[in-house]
């Protein structure tokens, strides 16, 4: 299997060269040659497999340069007992007989990150093992919130990298923020951005493609990649969870073997649902795919009407892992619809950065609505729906899993569908326990409490207990204090690695 930049097909890369790479250095994003099939003994002998097992058996179809003994080790470490609190990984549960959520949040950071950020580091550092490439590898990432501390718990003391996480200052939740900048690891640096979350991604991907830097650092001996889902070996163990859903639907007699379920996904990047994609194209009877965004609802909008356009206010919301305007992962789709034309990607692609618009042609687009249907939720839409879900089903979501939820009941709602549909459920409700005990309990329940007391109030209305990662938030130092303007980003980057005479992000909290 090789691999495609989408906006140049003529690169052909194998797996282990662009997720060491990350993104194209024309700044496209890799695909592989094809989409492998599932035949229908490989979902019949899944059937009888673990989660672990049935990763193998999807990777190895993707990552075929990678041997059998290494991929078997890489899906053992990233997902052992240690790192996942049930034996599920990625259990699905059934709220009632039409709807299901998977929950995505069992791993150390409580959110859905940590399905591909436990396995990318071993496949990062197995890559440069194998093919004999000694360079440090610098990890950048642009976080909205959860990305971060999944990229800092997995990378945090792995030998040979380093890792460099920016998040928009007093964008992410209070837990967001207290997860990253209490990170221990000798080789982790945390680095607030007086921007948003695109000012941020945007500089990180401009950072990647600037030729001059990345020569500097190779003098250093030292390499780019990223963690974000741009990075073919994030996104591609998102596609696992996808298939293993469909498996577990089959076993529990929720579903009839081929027939067709949908997929709720809650977005703002267009990694997880973009994996579903991959996984309806691989074989699994995946119907509709639902895009719920938030208000900041510019992929609603492009489903909707073929133009994709950022401007538009930004909204900072209680959903804010999905506070996202340019949705990085939206491009390998368009590489798709247009039968993997790279001009045209390349020409929306510039549309996009010299207009903030593109619009799709008219067979892209019809291509675009034969797979996707695009709702949003307003705030307090996002809030009714973490009441009435706890209400009708004493289940409790946090507030990107409700966006999802309440975009769900609107397409049931305007298109009669009722097949059985799949919820992934984005973060444990207690990154976000705030607005979730406002949502439930009203404001009055959190008046006067601090984050801690929050959870605590939380425990005892979900009967769930307070994952230990979080309670213990409360009793530990922050670290990293560094805040810089958005057009600095850069020279936060040579300072952190000491290049050209820098000092060390230690040595200042505002540069």
């Amino acid at each position: 299997m090789v691999y495609l930049s989408t906006r140049d097909s003529s690169l052909k890369k194998t797996s282990m060269e662009i997720i060491k790479q990350g993104i194209s250095i024309e700044g496209g994003l890799f695909v592989p040659e094809y989409i492998p099939r599932l035949k229908k003994q490989d979902i019949e002998d899944m059937r009888k497999m673990d989660y672990r097992q049935r990763a193998y058996k999807v990777l190895a179809l993707f990552l075929t340069d990678f041997n059998q003994e290494d991929l078997e080790n890489i899906i053992a470490s990233a997902y052992g007992d240690d790192n996942f609190d049930c034996p599920e990984i990625a259990p699905v549960v059934k709220l009632d007989n039409n709807l299901f959520i998977q929950e995505l949040w069992h791993g150390p950071t409580y959110a859905f990150k940590d399905m591909a950020l436990q396995i990318l580091p071993h496949l990062m550092t197995t890559a440069a093992a194998r093919t004999g490439d000694d360079k440090e590898i610098v990890i950048l990432v642009a976080t909205s919130g959860d990305t971060g501390k999944a990229a800092l718990e997995g990378f945090k003391d792995v030998e040979g990298t380093r890792v460099i996480v920016f998040y928009p200052h007093g964008g992410v939740s209070n837990i967001q923020r207290l997860q990253m900048v209490t990170q221990e690891g000798k080789n982790v640096h945390v680095v607030a951005i007086e921007g948003n979350f695109d000012d941020t991604q945007t500089a990180v991907k401009t950072i990647f493609t600037d030729s001059e830097f990345n020569q500097s650092l190779a003098k250093y001996g030292k390499k780019f990649s990223s963690a974000n889902s741009i990075n073919w070996g994030r996104l591609v163990p998102q596609i696992v969870y996808y298939v293993s859903a469909y498996i577990d639907l089959l076993n529990s007699n929720a579903l009839d073997d081929g027939h067709e379920f949908n997929v709720v996904v809650p977005t703002g990047n267009f990694g997880n649902i973009l994996a579903a994609y991959y996984a309806k194209n691989m074989g699994v009877p995946i119907g509709k795919l639902i895009c719920a965004s938030n208000r900041n609802n510019v992929l609603a909008d492009f489903i909707n009407t073929g133009v994709y356009n950022i401007n538009r206010e930004f909204y900072k919301t209680i959903s804010p892992s999905m506070d996202i305007l340019i949705s990085s992962n939206l491009e390998r789709l368009l590489f798709e619809l247009c039968d993997r034309d790279d001009g045209q990607v390349r020409k929306w692609m510039e549309d996009l950065k010299k207009f903030g618009k593109y619009k799709l042609d008219d067979q892209s687009y019809k291509r675009l609505k034969s797979h996707l249907w695009g709702g949003y939720a307003s705030e307090e839409q996002t809030l009714a729906a973490i009441k009435d879900t706890y209400n009708q089903y004493d289940y409790v979501i946090d507030p990107h899993t409700a966006v999802g939820k309440w975009v769900y009941d609107e397409y049931k709602k305007e298109t009669g569908d009722n097949r059985k549909t799949l919820l992934v459920s984005t973060a444990s409700p207690y990154k976000f326990h705030e607005d979730v005990l406002r949502a439930i309990l009203g404001p009055e329940s959190i008046k006067d409490k601090d984050e801690f007391e929050g959870l605590e109030i939380l425990e005892s209305i979900s009967g769930i207990e307070i994952p230990e990662g979080l309670k213990n938030l409360k009793d530990k130092t922050i670290v990293h204090k560094a805040v810089v303007s958005k057009d600095r980003i850069s020279h936060a980057v040579k300072n952190i690695l000491g290049l050209d005479g820098g000092q060390h992000e230690d040595s200042y909290s505002t540069i």
